[in-house]
């Protein structure tokens, strides 16, 4: 029996059902890109694929609608894969679990997917409603855009031919985006010489856990707990009460996440055991209290653990807590054109302790390319105070809201005609590869919807049910339009 019997519109959540029983988490793509090209041979339609996996589909104008100009929907084949630390969950081989709950659908313990896997159900949907006439439709469907764009930067020109394209990897029904921020990466590796641990030494793993987390562009001026951050003070704290030294840490696992969870192990004297665990518990209390009902998940455990071999020098561990405290986390600048919109950011993501070596990674983000370039700078000027060696990633474009667009006036007309009130008209923080298309394609008119998300990059990921419709008869609406 389906998951969403009886949800409409069906065909969508149909394939969207089948979508969620493969695996597709960022740079594992392969399952996905064989169920699509599969899909497309069943129903006779033509299909490409690149060098990078990138895909192409495409259904045919109808018969006396060949002078339509042809438009291409676009979404990515990759989810982020996060889930609760306690949930068990093979992101190579285990299928999302889909549950309806009220007005929304979520996953079982993990991300749900929804980001971008409803954008590909509609596509499909679409390529194969038996009702709908219209011009010629081209599906691009991209790799791994969750953890660097890589098939969006590696787009070849001619790969597609229309010139309006319509993006389906936003998160807000009744909200047409024109406009998105770039982005950039600022990784750090601080090596170090591993120290013997001084015989007698008691071991204490310590966690943060419960944090509300979200992806680092939609959800960065919320206020939300960094785990890393939190971690970080706490460390401070008992260093400067107790001779303590650090063992492992690891907190964050993606780069366009707020960290949700961070794990250390400590050793310290068995004497100041008690004087530990009292500093932690009050520690606690003060967070949360700090945080009020903002994280009211927000736990911290501790408990004794095994004996572990090496641990960072002090000088080490003082110079890793020092900069995780000065690296910015947040929102640097607001956009001082557009209301309530985030233009500059940064989110301190990752932190890794293996093989004798940190890795930090951290995210920057902004509408104003000027302003991503000293972002990023402001934070490696961080890593150089504890000679860190520092990469930036290649990094993408913004994309600069058109307000003249053709295919936004043909949507707000859509959406008034279809629902009776005006869409509101924005530019999103996160990032969107319609950047990097217009890139390759100079001149493409283009356009980013989707039914309402909540929680994406967490597990806590849903989609509000009522608005898939909504999604589904706009993006009808205006495939109609030139019709």
């Amino acid at each position: 029996m389906s998951h969403f019997e009886g949800l409409r519109p069906g065909i969508v959540w149909n394939y969207f059902e089948e979508i969620c029983k493969i695996p597709r988490i960022s740079k594992h793509e392969g399952k996905i890109i064989e169920y699509l090209l599969a899909f497309a041979e069943e129903n006779n339609l033509e299909a490409r694929e690149d060098k990078v996996g990138n895909i192409i589909i495409i259904r045919p104008a109808a018969p006396g609608k060949e002078h339509i100009q042809p438009i291409v929907l676009q979404s990515h084949m990759d989810m982020v894969g996060e889930k609760n630390a306690d949930h068990p969950h093979d992101w190579l081989n285990d299928p999302i679990i889909p549950v309806v709950d009220g007005n929304y659908v979520m996953a079982s313990g993990t991300t749900l997917g929804a980001d971008d896997g409803i954008g590909i159900a509609a596509q499909m949907a679409i390529l194969t409603d038996k009702e709908l006439v219209c011009g010629r439709i081209e599906c691009l469907f991209t790799v791994d855009e969750e953890s660097g764009m890589t098939g969006a930067v590696n787009l070849e020109p001619g790969f597609f031919s229309g010139k309006t394209l319509l993006n389906l990897d936003s998160e807000d029904e009744g909200i047409l985006y024109i406009g998105c921020a770039g982005g950039i990466d600022t990784q750090a590796t601080i090596n170090y010489d591993p120290e013997t641990i001084a015989s007698g030494s008691e071991f204490m793993e310590i966690s943060v856990t419960g944090l509300h987390g979200g992806h680092s562009g939609d959800e960065i001026h919320k206020g939300y707990g960094n785990s890393i951050k939190v971690m970080t003070r706490l460390l401070h704290h008992l260093d400067l009460k107790f001779d303590i030294t650090l063992c492992s840490f690891d907190g964050g696992n993606l780069r366009n996440a707020i960290p949700r969870e961070a794990f250390v192990a400590i050793a310290y004297d068995k004497k100041d055991e008690t004087g530990i665990s009292d500093a932690i518990t009050i520690f606690t209390n003060l967070i949360k209290e700090d945080f009020g009902a903002l994280e009211p998940d927000l736990k911290i455990n501790f408990r004794k653990t095994g004996k572990h071999t090496a641990s960072l020098s002090k000088k080490t561990f003082r110079s890793l807590i020092n900069v995780l405290t000065v690296i910015p986390h947040g929102v640097i600048a607001w956009s001082k054109e557009i209301p309530d919109l985030v233009e500059t950011s940064t989110n301190l993501a990752v932190v890794k302790t293996f093989n004798n070596k940190i890795e930090v990674v951290t995210t920057q983000r902004s509408s104003s390319e000027f302003s991503k370039e000293y972002a990023s700078t402001m934070v490696e000027s961080c890593f150089n105070l504890v000679g860190a060696d520092v990469t930036h990633s290649d990094g993408y474009p913004g994309w600069k809201p058109n307000m003249d667009s053709e295919i936004l006036n043909k949507m707000k007309k859509s959406y008034s005609d279809l629902f009776g009130k005006k869409p509101e008209i924005k530019a999103i923080h996160a990032g969107l590869e319609c950047g990097l298309i217009l890139e390759k394609y100079k001149g493409i008119d283009m356009i980013s919807f989707g039914p309402t998300i909540r929680g994406a990059h967490t597990p806590e990921e849903k989609i509000e049910i009522s608005t898939v419709q909504m999604f589904w008869d706009l993006l009808l609406d205006t495939i109609k339009a030139d019709n």
